[in-house]
């Protein structure tokens, strides 16, 4: 998954704040410093006040240490991850490393402290079985191991066990219990850093659902903007729970993976406000980067047979919604051109390579208006 925004919720409601946005941590970042701190101490017999460490791309960041422990053997210390001004529901979290020293030849041994998930299901970077600690923190985590280890001259042999405090409750805000992976969150990140508002890693927490969906063999996925749509269309097609991609406002990232990871079919639903930017060619559905055109939606009313006069209220309107119930109250199908409009984006969008059934719901979740499989 993506460095940015780590473990993204599926409704997610902060308000960006105005003026420039501070950046964070990626939970692979503080784990990486955590590590690098407690393999120190555990080969010099003391912790220091603080780490440093190297990213990626150049970047110094130094943190402070919570808690060492230095028993026996291994050597323990937790770092508070700070997402900056990002909605990150992992923002504010205990990350915490403990090392012990292995035999020369023994290589890095990950493993899965309390808070920290297991993954269970194919189609993710790393196997089922394997601690969620995806593949660039764990290259990062090697990286300072193999440092501190030539700063002392020895090898750099170790097992890391990586927990957060609170973990299993942090993951039940995320995605990973649908993907798959239990017991905790994941670390991730591939730069360290967490960049504000980012959408990459929602598009990337998107990619891997569908990797799950192929590798469990599944025909039939859907793609719904949020939890009254996705509601719907498990009542109608009675879906296990891996097959449902958190679309959000996101088509163009779901459509445009599936052209190259194709499923056989998708059921793609949303709020008739969503589905109409669709219609209209618009792949991100957010309400900050596409509008609804209540212009576009009148003529459409016009073209179904609806008088001048509701065109017209139509479009002197304030919402969506308002258009599709002046609609119904006028016995206009709104819902069924959006619908076939709105398939027709995302059929070319995703090159033909899947079935699709297109679905748009009221705010109350009622049906108003569908494009089948195959039509």
């Amino acid at each position: 998954m993506a460095a940015e925004t780590e473990n993204p919720p599926t409704q997610n409601t902060k308000r960006r704040p105005d003026g420039p946005l501070r950046k964070g941590w990626t939970t692979g970042c503080c784990a990486t410093a955590a590590t690098k701190a407690a393999f120190s101490a555990l080969l010099t017999g003391k912790f220091a006040d603080s780490v440093t460490i190297t990213l990626p791309k150049g970047e110094k960041p130094v943190f402070s240490l919570l808690e060492p422990v230095l028993s026996g053997d291994f050597a323990e210390v937790g770092i508070i991850k700070d997402a900056g001004d990002d909605p990150d529901v992992t923002h504010g979290a205990h990350i915490r490393a403990r090392v012990r020293h292995l035999a020369p030849g023994s290589g890095t041994v990950f493993r899965a402290g309390a808070g920290v998930g297991t993954v269970t299901k194919a189609g993710l970077p790393i196997p089922p079985g394997e601690p969620a600690i995806n593949p660039a923190p764990r290259a990062m985590i090697e990286g300072v191991l193999e440092e501190v280890a030539a700063a002392h001259a020895t090898h750099a042999d170790a097992e890391v066990t990586i927990s957060v405090i609170g973990g299993a409750e942090i993951a039940k805000q995320t995605w990973n219990p649908r993907l798959g992976i239990v017991g905790g969150i994941s670390i991730l990140g591939t730069t360290g850093i967490v960049h504000p508002f980012s959408c990459a890693a929602w598009i990337a927490s998107i990619h891997r659902g569908i990797d799950v969906i192929r590798a469990a063999g599944l025909a039939h996925a859907a793609a719904c903007t949020g939890s009254t749509t996705e509601a719907a269309v498990e009542k109608r097609h009675h879906l296990p729970e891996i097959a449902f991609i958190d679309m959000g406002d996101f088509a163009g990232g779901v459509l445009k993976y599936l052209r190259h990871h194709p499923i056989p079919r998708l059921t793609l639903a949303g709020g008739f406000a969503k589905m109409a930017k669709l219609a209209e060619g618009h792949l991100d559905l957010h309400s900050g980067r596409s509008q609804v055109d209540l212009a576009r939606i009148a003529r459409r009313a016009l073209d179904l047979g609806a008088s001048a006069d509701v065109a017209e209220r139509i479009r002197a309107g304030n919402t969506a919604m308002e258009a599709l119930e002046i609609c119904a109250a006028s016995g206009i199908p709104i819902g069924g051109d959006i619908a076939r409009s709105a398939k027709g984006v995302a059929l070319a969008e995703a090159d033909g390579k899947i079935d699709i059934e297109l679905l748009v719901y009221d705010r109350k979740g009622n049906l108003v208006g569908e494009a089948g499989f195959g039509s």
